[in-house]
């Protein structure tokens, strides 16, 4: 399956979707002007992913930064992770966070409540 790799600006993540190296993450700050097109390419290839996910996937969230309009999205995306865990797949995701951000400790938090997905948060050095 084709690896997503999409560079990051100063108003969207750095995404990479690489199956065949076992490497899944979205980094950076996130608010694109057209959330919904830019996510649009990841969702699917979860989609596609998650027909015939790896024996174990380890998603890390990076982000810095998210608008009101990019949590939706990001939302999406746990729960495509979520049935891909509830179809007996091990997922892990890692919200990683700076240290001294509360609230993106707390958003982390928050949506280990929501979605039924292994979930490990990563504080690190702002």
């Amino acid at each position: 399956m084709e690896a997503i790799k999409i560079q990051g600006t100063e108003d969207t993540p750095k995404i990479i979707l690489d199956a065949d190296n076992d490497f899944f993450e979205i980094s950076g700050r996130s608010l694109p002007e057209d959330v919904t097109s830019f996510y649009e390419p990841v969702i699917n290839w979860l989609d596609e992913y998650a027909e015939s996910p790896k024996d174990k996937t380890v998603f890390n969230f990076k982000l810095v930064y998210f608008n009101t309009a990019s949590s939706k999205l990001l939302l999406d995306i746990l729960m495509k992770l979520e049935e891909i865990h509830e179809n007996g797949n091990d997922v892990l995701i890692r919200w990683h966070y700076p240290e001294e951000d509360e609230d993106m400790q707390e958003a982390g938090e928050e949506y280990a409540d929501i979605v039924d997905v292994p979930f490990e948060q990563v504080g690190y050095p702002g």
